[in-house]
């Protein structure tokens, strides 16, 4: 925008021009800067990373964030060519992934230290001048460890100049010399991972199932432009961190069931006393089998099974209690059907579900009176607040919670791309479904902004009952037929313990993964949501594609991608893989899939990575520049309000501030 005469220069505008020029506050700094956004325009895109489905599985995680599915690796192949060994550049790889411990092998090995810190100096300074390659020099610094900065700067920039030979090898010379090496190694190491990848996009689901969902938070949180799309798994997280009992307790229940109860207790400090002796005190005599664990033969203490056993059904029971509440408090969720604890005949050992009646395969419940089956007895009603109070007061509990509120969204539009954990609820003819929220009806797009806003005032909502009911929409999102998260007809938990006829165990999929092939319908979706069809796409996770079965996460025709691919050990004999990942740099996108994860300990030994092949690519039919992605439009405007600050200076409607 130029303004040519300054008396039609609206006064309100001008405001905001004074406010900008306290940043370029002369002519020189506001022309340096429009000329810095102008190059940047013309770099390559930026290269975004997506993952989804962690499900706690930290040591793959690590691993894939360390190589960035392949890329790492794809870096030495384009720098070294056949200069370099497959054993050469395998080595450089693990010390890139693990600067420190391979450091520390190759020193207890024996080997020279001197010329070996020389030569990966050497390689690291070539890897680091191409990973940085098409970013700033700023951009590029601020990647470095600060103490290393200058030193890392100056070998980077090394020309193939005779007269400056001596000055850089004293640079390597003295890096060594003093003492330095391993300290700046580990710091190229760090900066090249870093420039690898400029953004992170998890698309939910980090918690459950897995040993370490809390180790990955702690990494995510450290991790600079990050964002995360809530999965149903994350958000049932974010109501037990909120008070929600009937959250808690489905927390609870889940990491029972898959043998991961030090989770709470060890690396979240939440006390399980009070929950142990309500199981005890209830639950010792009673048959458990039902209740068995899905723990991980090699890590689980099998002298804890059978108190984890009691534990998992006292809190079972707790849980379809809490549900109980929380449907009759709502009616507009729609889920009668799912209230099943007084559709028992405990004289017959008989459920009744959808008019069907079968027989229970465990129906000793001390806690449960059959005259009021959902009422709290007093030492469960005590547990359920001892356990709110510790899940209130759990401070890395919450550290998590607010970087997931804070960083995280039911879905996000960033570079023509959108992104959702589940799915957009739909009808069976492909047209938006309408979701009561609170007296309300939503669909669309404005369904998912209403339950994302739903979310956030939960969030921040003072601990009480307001709060708690509020939180109720994170229970919604975890289970309901019409949450854009969970994508089924109903969650059949209930059924899964305690009937043994497996028809009753199904859970059908909602439209959206009956239709997501049909062009029509995604283009709609595009639509709603303010994207091109034709220039889009969708990436999701949330459901495991079955590749040994031959399914495909390409949907649409490229303009749909599902990427989960079984990163959770729980699904890999389902998907036959160790996950999928989707790398989009300048080029276009690449889907690639991964091999099961053998250990950290392995991969420093002996140099194994993950075995990652490339899926598909979707190629770009030029290769793409800042200027073609969102950060480029916000630069643009940038341009444009320099440009007019510009012409305020030469009008005189504002003065110099230098």
């Amino acid at each position: 925008m130029t303004v040519t005469d300054s008396e039609t220069r609206d006064p309100q505008r001008l405001r905001f021009l004074e406010a900008l020029s306290y940043r370029f506050p002369s002519i020189a700094k506001a022309s340096t800067e429009i000329i810095n956004l102008s190059s940047i325009l013309q770099l390559p895109k930026e290269t975004e990373h997506f993952l989804t489905d962690i499900h706690g599985e930290y040591e793959q995680f690590n691993h894939i964030m360390k190589n960035a599915s392949g890329a790492v690796k794809e870096k030495i192949d384009k720098v070294f060519g056949f200069e370099l060994s497959n054993g050469d550049k395998k080595e450089l790889a693990t010390l890139i992934y693990y600067p420190e411990e391979k450091i520390k092998l190759v020193t207890d090995s024996g080997q020279d230290m001197h010329e070996w810190y020389r030569i990966m100096l050497q390689r690291l300074i070539r890897m680091g001048r191409k990973a940085g390659s098409k970013y700033t020099r700023s951009k590029v610094r601020r990647a470095i460890n600060p103490d290393f900065a200058y030193v890392i700067e100056e070998l980077m920039s090394e020309a193939e100049s005779p007269d400056k030979k001596k000055y850089y090898d004293e640079i390597l010379e003295a890096i060594i010399r003093t003492g330095q090496a391993e300290e700046c190694i580990s710091a190229f190491a760090n900066m090249i991972q870093r420039l690898c990848v400029n953004r992170l996009h998890i698309i939910g689901d980090v918690f459950d199932r897995g040993p370490g969902p809390d180790l990955v938070m702690d990494t995510l949180i450290e991790t600079k432009h990050v964002d995360f799309q809530w999965g149903n798994h994350d958000v049932i997280w974010l109501g037990a961190a909120c008070g929600n009992r009937c959250c808690i307790a489905t927390v609870l229940r889940l990491t029972a069931r898959y043998g991961n109860l030090d989770i709470i207790e060890d690396h979240y400090g939440i006390n399980l006393i009070p929950l142990l002796r309500l199981a005890m005190k209830y639950y010792s005599n009673t048959d458990c089998s039902v209740f068995k664990l899905k723990y991980d033969k090699e890590t689980y203490d099998l002298a804890a099974l059978p108190l984890d056993m009691m534990m998992h059904k006292a809190i079972a029971v707790l849980q379809f209690k809490l549900e109980g509440t929380i449907i009759s408090r709502h009616p507009e969720y729609q889920m009668d059907d799912r209230l099943l604890l007084d559709k028992i005949n405990f004289e017959d050992k008989t459920v009744t579900v959808n008019g069907e009646t079968y027989p229970m395969l465990d129906c000793d419940f001390p806690t449960i009176d059959p005259k009021d089956p959902y009422r709290l007895n007093e030492d469960e009603a005590n547990v359920i607040e001892k356990l709110r109070a510790e899940f209130i007061d759990c401070h890395k509990l919450q550290k998590h919670a607010r970087f997931l509120i804070n960083k995280g969204s039911l879905y996000l539009i960033y570079n023509s791309t959108l992104m959702y954990h589940g799915s957009i609820p739909m009808n069976d003819d492909g047209s938006f479904r309408e979701v009561q929220v609170g007296s309300k009806f939503y669909k669309g797009r404005a369904l998912l902004d209403k339950l994302d806003g739903c979310v956030r005032k939960a969030y921040y909502l003072e601990p009480g009952p307001e709060r708690d009911k509020a939180a109720d929409t994170m229970w919604f999102l975890w289970t309901n037929e019409a949450s854009p998260l969970f994508g089924k007809k109903k969650m059949a938990t209930f059924e899964r313990y305690f009937i043994a006829d497996k028809k009753t165990h199904e859970e059908p999929k909602t439209p959206y993964y009956k239709l997501y092939d049909n062009e029509e319908i995604i283009n709609s979706i595009f639509e709603e949501f303010g994207l091109d069809p034709d220039s889009s796409q969708i990436i999701n996770g949330h459901v495991p594609v079955k590749q040994k079965k031959g399914e495909t996460p390409v949907k649409c025709g490229g303009k749909l991608f599902i990427i989960d691919g079984g990163f959770s050990r729980a699904y890999q004999s389902t998907t036959g893989i160790a996950g999928y990942t989707l790398i989009s740099d300048s080029y276009g996108f690449r889907l690639v899939y991964h091999d099961p994860f053998t250990s950290r300990e392995d991969a420093i030994r002996t140099g194994s990575d993950i075995k990652s092949s490339m899926f598909i690519e979707k190629k770009s039919n030029r290769r793409l520049a800042v200027a073609d992605t969102d950060t480029g439009a916000r630069i643009r405007a940038q341009i444009a309000e320099l440009e007019e600050l510009l012409q305020a200076y030469r009008d005189g409607d504002i003065r110099e501030l230098e």
